[in-house]
């Protein structure tokens, strides 16, 4: 069940990246939107985090968090930010994602 929960903080995470990037993109009532957004993604990754916490170990549990949300931020910058995709990324992405599946996979 902590696992869910942390890829579902790691998700959070992405939420909270991403307003960011739109609230860069806006102005007005729309920029405090997304910083609400902001606000709200990054309190409930954080308590998620503090729960997982209690029962995984905090090595493992922030590298697979900040892993699914560089994760995500990158895929959503190239999806709706249109970032560059490039062969080193990719390859770097993909060797982030074998290291965060194998950190799963070592740990109890």
């Amino acid at each position: 069940m902590n696992w869910i929960l942390l890829v579902i903080a790691g998700l959070f995470e992405v939420a909270f990246a991403f307003s960011l990037g739109k609230a860069k993109e806006s102005t007005g009532n729309e920029m405090y939107l997304w910083y609400l957004v902001f606000a709200i993604s990054m309190l409930v990754s954080m308590g998620l985090l503090i729960k997982v916490l209690q029962t995984l170990p905090i090595g493992t549990v922030y590298v697979v968090w900040t892993g699914i949300g560089a994760v995500g931020t990158v895929l959503l910058g190239i999806i709706i930010f249109k970032e560059p995709v490039t062969f080193f990324r990719m390859f770097f992405l993909v060797t982030l994602i074998g290291s965060i599946v194998g950190l799963k996979m070592v740990s109890h």
